[in-house]
């Protein structure tokens, strides 16, 4: 499609500089923009790559300078450009309803007007898909599920019986949500399974990665708070209580009955232990090992995790050893004590 700078500006409530009436065939990043294309430049830190590019116009934040093209100013120019692309290329968001006739809809399910059922996908009995929702290829949901609007699961998620997810919550390829906890009880000289007899309850706006678990509760609901975005290859498991926008990075480990405050990051392969609690804002370093309860605001580090001003301390003491250990050479062959072999 073509539209114009300033239609664009419409749409993203922008402020145009320059030629209004610039034409724009696409949208695309500065490295592969071309003319006829808009692109966006966050600040002056890519001042060097806007110059270079090719892109008849771009979108910016206030602190770009004009240079001859069109530019859109808004205060989100990421954002307002995803919003720009969606709309040049379409967002992919086919809301027209649609049952593949290989899926299986369970007579008592109840499905929105508008959902979108695709191939073998499987609703189980009792099941309630909320308006918009889009369950692509294998997808696989389970008996007295509840969906909001606007949910997508992606090809071959599972959600196991009674799952809870709220509005706009995106589950990414093979993820699994409400599986077994791992409870386990030794009788005698066997393991003996605890039945987990709970749920999962995901709040809305939440996002899954791709091969990602969250076990279902023991009794009660293991849950997941509004906003939180969860990456590839996350494990939650039973009975957890995450907090509300969240960030937990790939390969992040949660044990069982943890909680997590508001706003929690955890980079990726952080390991925390069970019956902990981090608290608001903490910031969990890549690989940090968690063994006891974080405190509001922290930022840990290490395994075990300690504050990030002690575990530098740690990791910078072998380099300064083995400078001390050169020093205290030279200092010896200077006062002839040894030949400084």
């Amino acid at each position: 499609m073509t539209v114009t700078v300033r239609q664009l500006a419409d749409w993203v409530k922008g402020e145009v500089v320059g030629d209004g009436d610039q034409p724009i065939l696409n949208a695309r990043s500065l490295s592969e923009a071309e003319p006829g294309d808009i692109t966006f430049v966050e600040d002056t830190r890519h001042m060097s790559a806007w110059s270079a590019s090719r892109a008849s116009a771009a979108v910016v934040g206030s602190s770009v300078p004009a240079n001859g093209r069109a530019l859109i100013r808004v205060d989100d120019p990421l954002m307002a450009f995803v919003a720009i692309v969606q709309r040049i290329r379409g967002s992919g968001s086919d809301t027209a309803k649609r049952i593949d006739p290989t899926a299986q809809v369970h007579p008592t399910a109840v499905l929105a007007d508008d959902v979108s059922v695709g191939p073998y996908a499987v609703v189980g009995a009792g099941t309630t898909l909320g308006r918009r929702a889009r369950l692509h290829a294998g997808v696989c949901v389970g008996r007295d599920c509840r969906l909001g609007d606007d949910v997508v699961l992606h090809p071959h998620v599972v959600l196991y019986d009674d799952c809870q997810l709220g509005q706009r919550v995106i589950v990414h390829a093979n993820s699994v949500i409400g599986a077994d906890g791992f409870g386990y009880r030794t009788q005698g000289d066997r393991h003996v399974k605890v039945p987990q007899l709970g749920r999962v309850e995901i709040g809305d706006d939440v996002e899954i990665g791709a091969c990602s678990t969250i076990d279902r509760g023991t009794f009660g609901p293991t849950r997941v708070g509004t906003g939180t975005k969860i990456d590839n290859l996350v494990m939650i498991a039973h009975n957890c209580q995450v907090g509300r926008h969240n960030l937990l990075v790939g390969q992040v480990g949660i044990a069982g009955s943890t909680t997590t405050g508001d706003y929690v990051v955890m980079a990726g392969q952080v390991g925390v232990a069970d019956h902990l609690h981090v608290g608001d804002g903490a910031v969990l370093g890549a690989q940090a090992g968690i063994h006891k309860d974080v405190p509001p605001g922290a930022r840990m580090l290490g395994t075990p995790a300690t504050p990030v001003r002690d575990q530098l301390r740690v990791t910078m003491g072998p380099d300064k050893i083995v400078r001390l250990q050169k020093d205290i050479k030279r200092i010896k062959q200077h006062l002839g004590l040894e030949d400084g072999e």
